[in-house]
């Protein structure tokens, strides 16, 4: 694990987790810590993979490509929408957060059609409570992706 706080770096390694960089930026009123972790693709543009403050996790859009090479694991909705939950709960771990910590989720189609297909998985990763959610279709989505995910989760009571 990579901790930055005020500029000093404190190298820490474990067998537990993949590794972790989280970035604290603090001043006297307001703590925000930058997550990212390389069990889940990088950012694929000029923001963070999740942010942390105020005891929240707000995790950046998820789409289905591998952390690996950055490619597809699917062509198809299904696929690629179990793709995107396994890299939000890549990043939910190294922030401290779990699915089960999500308080809501926004799911972005490329084509409303897919509702019904993204629900069964959805639903096999959310089976107890799930949280509030909203779901758009859109014209667009990076790298033409057909689903985008995003979610707001609580830090986990064990991991302060």
């Amino acid at each position: 694990l990579h901790y930055h706080h005020n500029k000093t770096t404190r190298t820490t390694t474990t067998t537990s987790r993949p590794s972790v960089s989280v970035k604290v930026m603090s001043s006297s009123k307001k703590t925000k810590t930058i997550v990212s972790t390389a069990a889940a693709p990088s950012a694929i543009g000029p923001y963070s993979q999740a942010v942390v403050a105020n005891g929240m996790v707000y995790v950046s859009g998820c789409i289905g490509i591998s952390a690996d090479d950055k490619e597809f694991t699917s062509s198809t909705v299904a696929g690629q929408t179990e793709q995107s939950l396994n890299n939000l709960a890549a990043v939910l771990s190294a922030a401290g957060s779990s699915l089960d910590d999500v308080v809501r989720c926004q799911v972005l189609l490329r084509d409303m059609r897919d509702y019904g297909q993204v629900n069964e998985v959805y639903a096999k990763f959310f089976t107890k409570d799930p949280p509030a959610r909203a779901c758009y279709a859109v014209s667009g989505l990076p790298k033409d992706a057909l689903i985008e995910i995003m979610a707001t989760a609580v830090v986990s009571s064990d991991s302060a």
